[in-house]
This record gives C-alpha cells, structure tokens and sequence, in this order.
C-alpha cells in the first residue's frame, strides 16, 4: 500500500482513504453537486497525486453511496429520488432522536459549552447572511449531538446515512422563513439538552429533521434539471 508524505497534508495513512476522504469533504459541503461527472485528471492535479489511488478512492464512495460508476465513462456524484430522499430522512431522524435521549443521559458541561458555541456562530452567520457558514455550524450541532450519544454504532449509522444528503440538507436554497423557523428549533434544542428532557428532544429532533424533506427533494430537483 502506498504511504507519502505531500505539502497537501497527506501523511501516515493510505493514501486513497485520505483522498476518498477529501472527496467525501468536497460532495458534502457542496462543491461537487449531486449528479455532477468527476474529472478524474482535474481532481488528481488538485491532490497532486497519480490516478490510480484516485480511482481506488472512487471505488470506495462508490460503496457508500456517494458517488455513481458509469460504465466506460466514469463516475457522477450520486442523486436520488424522492422515495429514497424520504427513506433516508425518516431513518435520520430516528438515529437523531435515539442520540438525543441517550446524549441528556450523559452530556458533560464541556459538550454543552461546545454547542453552545456553535449555536451562537451559526446565529451570527446567519444574521450577517453568511448561509455557508451558518450551515456548517448547524450541521456541527447536529454532529455533536449524536457523538454525545456515546453509541459507536449509531454514530456510525449516522455518519453513513447522513453523509448522503449533507449536501441538500444543511446547504440547500431554503426560504427566510424555513431558516427561521431551523433557527427556532435549535434554541429549543439547547434549553432541552440544558435540562436533560431526552423525551422533549427526541420529539423535537424528529421533527426538525423531517421539516427537512421539501428542502432537500427540492434540491435534488433543482440538481436533474
């Protein structure tokens, strides 16, 4: 297996996991949109390595959903329907709910600072209009949240799943009241987790995350056309 060590960062580990980790990184925060061709030489240029360990990589999100193979031509990053938007979302917000009554079981007062400050961030972003940024610190709440779980096999569910509609979840075009109202919910959310109503929050993380679903299908729409 292959090791090197690059200005890009890319050390003591193989190296197509660090770059199927990057390309994780890239479909998830956006900037490759669903249904999007990959250039496989592009893409090898931009991590300054050969193709082949970019093609193992691809190999690799390919298994997780990530990306599409096309026969002779490649891959695409992955899209999908509205049946499997809604699959995906409702077993999302079962994991979200469960993380929640087990994270106000064992939640320390570090963690809670921690979102907190997220929460504030994403709130300040949002106010100045910066949505990128106020989307990141959602979906770093979001995360936190489940790793307080303290469930290694949830957060792995989790991360699996979720890791397929980031992209219209967190960063799709939503309207100013829809982010008001995600807004809302996350001050909710904090004066939950502050007072340990694992009940509470599970009912409202449940919902919160199926309020989701136009957002993202119309974001996946808006990605076929």
């Amino acid at each position: 297996m292959n090791r090197i060590e690059t200005g890009l960062g890319i050390t003591r580990r193989y190296l197509h996991d660090e770059v199927a980790e990057r390309l994780r990184t890239l479909i998830q925060n956006g900037e490759l949109e669903p249904r999007a061709r990959l250039n496989e030489m592009e893409l090898a240029c931009r991590f300054g390595i050969s193709r082949t360990p970019l093609r193992e990589a691809i190999k690799i999100l390919a298994t997780e959903g990530l990306l599409e193979l096309l026969p002779n031509r490649g891959a695409r990053v992955a899209s999908l329907s509205e049946a499997e938007i809604d699959e995906v979302l409702e077993v999302v917000a079962g994991l979200e709910a469960t993380a929640a009554e087990l994270a106000c079981r064992a939640i320390g007062e570090a963690e809670l600072a921690e979102i907190e400050a997220a929460h504030r961030a994403m709130v300040e972003a949002a106010r100045r209009g910066d949505h990128a940024a106020s989307a990141l610190f959602n979906r770093r709440i979001h995360e936190m949240i489940v790793a307080a779980s303290r469930n290694a096999t949830l957060v792995s569910l989790y991360e699996s799943l979720s890791g397929r509609i980031q992209t219209a979840r967190y960063v799709a075009h939503a309207t100013p009241e829809q982010r008001q109202s995600a807004l809302a919910d996350h001050e909710r959310m904090l004066v939950l987790l502050r007072a340990r109503d694992g009940e509470a929050l599970s009912r409202l993380l449940r919902s919160h995350v199926r309020g989701k679903k136009a957002v993202v299908m119309a974001a996946y729409a808006a990605g076929a056309s």
